[in-house]
């Protein structure tokens, strides 16, 4: 099952399912939120795809005109955005077969000649998967800002005045909900845009943490139930009307160097992680962005990611903020 947010007509917040043919949504009664739903699933324990199920009454909406007119919410977001937690992890997925190639033969030298990325690849190679409900090698983890990063589908990604980049990166995210005994529920997955900064990334690793503070982007469905084993997508940019950027992308374990609950494993062990009614938004990884490629992205360029079982595409222009003056005072 799919589940959609979005602003109706008189811009009250609805949930809907996607109906079979992907052209209309069977909106859910009495539900205020896809959040709400989740919580209530959680209280019931039962899944959410049947909860979701028995609340679907008669009303119906037209998919698409919701897209046309901009009215798409991320499928899981709260009511106060610094309640809803979006992180990541990389170095997470295997790449091209090429790719594969070069990764290996350039991890078959001395331990002390590769890189801390390369190390860090190899571990999670060589123990990123392990026994299901243990914990594996430690994956890359970062932090992108709280629920006020997250754009809509179809909304402008605007990277800060002062970034050097605006970059794309096709990626599953996980969506989560902490119940009220504290333990993380996984509601489903969805497409992202896990948008970051790759020029500033790329002048020394440790700006790691900086490039990430941006911008994301998920959606717009969200995928309840375990996410397919092999996903397959294509991640596009658009200039005016031509595609400048093309090119397949893999997720899913098949196409991963750690399992996804080895992940989920390691960024929910961190009790600061497991506060009741909190939203986790947790992107996989990608081994697909253009700027590994040379492309440099412009203000105005749309990114444009979709794969099999997800639904619509994710659809996002690039735009740059106004510069903002900052002034620190002393109380």
């Amino acid at each position: 099952m799919n589940l959609v947010q979005f602003l109706d007509a008189d811009g009250e917040r609805r949930v809907g399912t996607v109906d079979a043919n992907g052209a209309r949504l069977n909106l859910l009664e009495e539900t205020a939120s896809t959040h709400a739903l989740a919580l209530d699933a959680i209280a019931a324990q039962t899944p959410i795809a049947e909860l979701a199920d028995a609340r679907i009454g008669g009303a119906t909406a037209d998919y698409g005109a919701i897209i046309a007119a901009k009215c798409l919410l991320p499928p899981l977001d709260h009511p106060d955005p610094a309640h809803c937690l979006v992180t990541g992890t990389g170095l997470s997925h295997l790449g091209s077969a090429e790719a594969r190639h070069n990764l290996h033969a350039r991890m078959d030298g001395a331990a002390e000649d590769l890189t801390d990325s390369m190390k860090m690849f190899k571990s999670g190679l060589e123990g990123g998967k392990p026994a299901k409900g243990t914990f594996g090698a430690q994956p890359e983890w970062f932090f992108k800002g709280d629920g006020s990063c997250l754009v809509p589908p179809e909304q402008a990604l605007a990277m800060p005045a002062f970034a050097l980049d605006g970059g794309e990166e096709p990626e599953l995210a996980g969506l989560y909900v902490i119940g009220p005994d504290a333990r993380p529920y996984r509601v489903g997955f969805a497409l992202g845009n896990e948008f970051s900064d790759h020029v500033l990334e790329k002048q020394n690793y440790l700006l790691l943490a900086h490039s990430k503070l941006r911008a994301c982007a998920i959606g717009p469905e969200l995928r309840t139930g375990a996410p397919p084993d092999d996903v397959r997508g294509v991640s596009r940019v658009r200039r005016g009307n031509e595609i400048i950027f093309e090119k397949p992308f893999l997720s899913g374990e098949a196409n991963m160097s750690h399992s996804i609950d080895n992940l989920e494993r390691h960024h929910f062990k961190y009790a600061m992680f497991r506060r009741p009614g909190d939203v986790h938004v947790h992107f996989f990884g990608t081994a697909t962005v253009s700027f590994a490629d040379g492309l440099e992205t412009r203000p105005g360029d749309l990114f444009e990611i979709e794969a099999d079982d997800f639904g619509r595409p994710l659809r996002n222009a690039l735009a740059r903020a106004d510069d903002e003056a900052v002034e620190i005072h002393t109380l």
